[in-house]
């Protein structure tokens, strides 16, 4: 039986929570920014002269950001759980702030030339890279400031943050597009979103360094059970955890970014839907998906992370086909269909972290959270806008649930075959 110390939690407890969850979502505005203005400054960057090959183009790139993801989950994992959460946390925040300015200042192509996608590339590599280490490393903070009994609630305020990145992305996108003409836009109105993502960078990373380190972490450093090298341990001592959360991201990451930061540009582009309603959609359906994941993780506390995954999986299994089939350009079919798929995804994002975070000891946690999870998100996540745009500009329309099916049905097998681990020692 819970009892009442291992549900509540303490003055401390929350204030971390609060300052972690807080951090985090300044640093993934800059993140989800690229995606909200894609269909914007994709020809700033590219030869403007067909507008579908500098979109595909300025997607490739999203997809070039999330190659340096792993390798940011394994460097900077291993800087977590030798040098401590707080640490890593703001060496990721203050590298995803200084690429957002990159971006904000960099000039077109029609200015400096092939110079611009070079730029361009290497801002997203960095931001790729600290993405990478973010996940990991946050997630972990907020598992280990938790009492017990409310693991998956303090986890799913990391989704919560995660959400509100692209919640103020999205609010600035539908601001934006409804107050400047197509012509100032283009040419300078989409630099604003991203100068306001570095500065509110900057107020995240005052935040991470007025926060203590966990005492996860403390303890294990000071038995001595941090290791040289996390990233060794974890594949060495660890390898059917790692590969469970290989598994348990596939689903999760690709319908997060189909359905949260890629649907309205997807509509925009295929049902012809003007983009500051697709936006409006958006930003009302990811406000509503905020607000019930810290219920979510209420939930799964009491009941389990089992049966609040699969009910997830299983609702994007059913709702793939209907989704596509009546996303016919107008307004209200599209915050429909925003909004239910919102609701299942709950049964993942309010999950994921403290799922992850219960497979691993806290000398090798953050590694093992974040490298994993970055591969699949590599793999899984970034292509995902890149397919679905692919698919629909080359006459397969018809497919693009399909695709969003299948990495459901993935889903609902390893969350059904998965251990539970609720109550799980994080020793």
């Amino acid at each position: 039986m819970t009892t009442v110390a291992e549900t509540r939690l303490t003055p401390q407890q929350r204030k971390a929570i609060v300052a972690g969850a807080i951090g985090n979502t300044v640093e993934w505005v800059d993140w989800a920014i690229y995606t909200t203005f894609a269909s914007v400054f994709s020809r700033q960057f590219f030869p403007s002269d067909n507008e579908t090959a500098a979109l595909l183009s300025t997607l490739a790139v999203f997809a070039v950001g999330f190659l340096m993801r792993p390798i940011g989950g394994a460097i900077l994992g291993a800087y977590g759980d030798r040098y401590g959460r707080k640490k890593g946390m703001t060496l990721t925040i203050s590298m995803m702030a200084a690429a957002a300015f990159v971006i904000a200042i960099t000039p077109g192509y029609e200015t400096i030339g092939i110079a611009a996608p070079i730029i361009l590339v290497l801002a997203r590599l960095v931001q790729g890279f600290s993405a990478g280490g973010e996940f990991g490393t946050s997630s972990a903070f907020l598992v280990e400031s938790a009492a017990r009994g409310r693991r998956a609630f303090a986890g799913s305020w990391q989704q919560v943050s995660v959400g509100g990145g692209v919640l103020i992305a999205s609010a600035m996108g539908t601001v934006l597009t409804s107050t400047l003409d197509e012509a100032s836009l283009q040419s300078w109105g989409w630099r604003i979103a991203f100068i306001i993502g570095g500065l509110l960078g900057l107020v995240g990373l005052w935040l991470r360094v007025s926060v203590p380190e966990t005492e996860a972490f403390a303890k294990a450093r000071s038995s001595g059970r941090t290791r040289v090298n996390p990233v060794v341990s974890m594949f060495r001592d660890h390898p059917r955890a790692a590969l469970r959360v290989v598994g348990i991201t596939i689903a999760g990451t690709l319908l997060y970014y189909v359905w949260v930061s890629y649907m309205p540009t997807y509509a925009h582009n295929d049902t012809g839907i003007p983009l500051n309603q697709a936006l409006l959609a958006n930003t009302i359906a990811v406000l509503v998906f905020l607000i019930l994941l810290p219920f979510g993780g209420l939930l799964s506390d009491l009941v389990g992370r089992k049966p609040t995954m699969l009910a997830f999986a299983l609702g994007f299994l059913v709702l793939a086909w209907p989704a596509f089939h009546f996303l016919d350009g107008g307004f209200g079919s599209l915050l429909v269909i925003e909004l239910v798929g919102m609701v299942f995804l709950v049964g993942y994002s309010a999950n994921c972290a403290v799922v992850m975070a219960e497979q691993f000891p806290a000398e090798v946690r953050t590694t093992g959270i974040g490298l994993p999870y970055a591969l699949a998100v590599a793999i899984f996540g970034g292509t995902a806008p890149y397919i679905t745009t692919w698919l629909s500009s080359s006459g397969y329309r018809d497919l693009v649930w399909l695709y969003v099916a299948g990495a459901a049905l993935v889903g609902v097998i390893v969350y059904a075959t998965m251990p539970e681990t609720k109550g799980k020692e994080l020793a």
